[in-house]
């Protein structure tokens, strides 16, 4: 079988170990019994543990008693995780038992105790992306993407915010099992479909400023209204009513990002909103959304998302086609 550990900490996030565990548990019923998923839940010491919601989660194991080795070990992610010191116990665990499977990993910010175990030095990972800087902040080492839904580097996985647990289980039973019993779970879980690790987890729109008013905001509102127009520095800057120095600063203070990075952003965002909406070409799609070409499209789409314009919108159409 299959043996899988999902690490928890008082205050860890309900859905960060629930999410998971569905996912491999409705597996088994598509599976042969010997192939499906042992799940065992490891915490600090055996018994209740409470989740930040208030829900008592009952841990199987203790961590300085769980010795055995796992197929898979990952660590739940809680809302406190990011600024509280590291849990020796589970930093223990993680050094000496979860590195010693095939693969281990994080559902969100469950990113930060892998990171005071040592395990994200050198790896591209990802977290939830409220968290996403933080993470890079604290462990200068780890290769930190802002904006995927999973990562896997290696024998490392690590996922996004909370649901995105479900995305990443999703893509360990397809590598188990097949793409087939993957989407089987999905369906029986009455998710969409799992999403593919290059989707995006959230719409650049969210780091709007709060003030509608601010130069900053009305940039970005010309942006979405023009995404498909040629928009250099010194365009927006005049939009803003400042100067290309002082709009530059600005922005990067408000938005915690380029100008040219905002943009990018706004056109793969728009982009992969066609992409998943229509069958409009390809060179329409680049053409409309200010790439210029679908040449020009399929670099950005291949260095920010990892797949190409094509496989994203074939992956993407044909799960929501079933």
């Amino acid at each position: 079988m299959h043996t899988v550990a999902i690490a928890i900490f008082p205050g860890v996030q309900a859905l960060d170990v629930a999410g998971p565990l569905d996912v491999f548990a409705e597996a088994n019923g598509f599976v042969p019994a010997a192939e499906g998923y042992a799940i065992t839940l490891v915490g600090p010491e055996e018994g209740v543990v409470r989740a930040s919601n208030g829900t008592r989660l009952l841990a199987d194991v203790a961590f300085d008693a769980a010795g055995q080795r796992y197929g898979t070990a990952l660590v739940a992610g809680g809302p406190e995780l990011p600024t509280q010191p590291p849990i020796p116990a589970l930093t223990r665990w993680l050094t000496e038992v979860a590195v010693q499977g095939d693969r281990f990993g994080s559902i969100c910010t469950g990113a930060f105790a892998l990171g005071h175990a040592g395990l994200l030095d050198e790896h591209d990972v990802t977290t939830h992306w409220q968290d996403a800087r933080r993470l890079a902040a604290a462990f200068p080492r780890a290769r930190v993407e802002l904006d995927r839904i999973y990562m896997r580097d290696g024998r490392l996985v690590t996922s996004a915010g909370v649901t995105a647990g479900i995305d990443v289980a999703l893509a360990l039973v397809a590598e188990d099992h097949g793409p087939q019993v993957a989407l089987a779970v999905a369906k029986r879980l009455v998710v969409f479909a799992q999403r593919r690790g290059g989707q995006s987890q959230f719409s650049p729109y969210l780091s709007a400023p709060a003030d509608d008013a601010s130069p900053v905001a009305k940039v970005q509102a010309y942006v979405m209204e023009h995404i498909g127009a040629r928009l250099s520095v010194a365009q927006l800057a005049s939009v803003a009513g400042m100067s290309e120095r002082n709009f530059a600063r600005a922005f990067v203070q408000l938005a915690q990002m380029t100008p040219h990075e905002f943009v990018e952003r706004a056109r793969v965002d728009a982009a992969r909103n066609a992409l998943e909406s229509s069958d409009t070409p390809l060179k329409t799609v680049a053409y409309e959304c200010g790439f210029g070409t679908a040449d020009r499209m399929r670099l950005v789409f291949a260095r920010r998302l990892g797949v190409s314009p094509n496989d994203y919108r074939a992956s993407f159409r044909a799960r929501f086609a079933k």
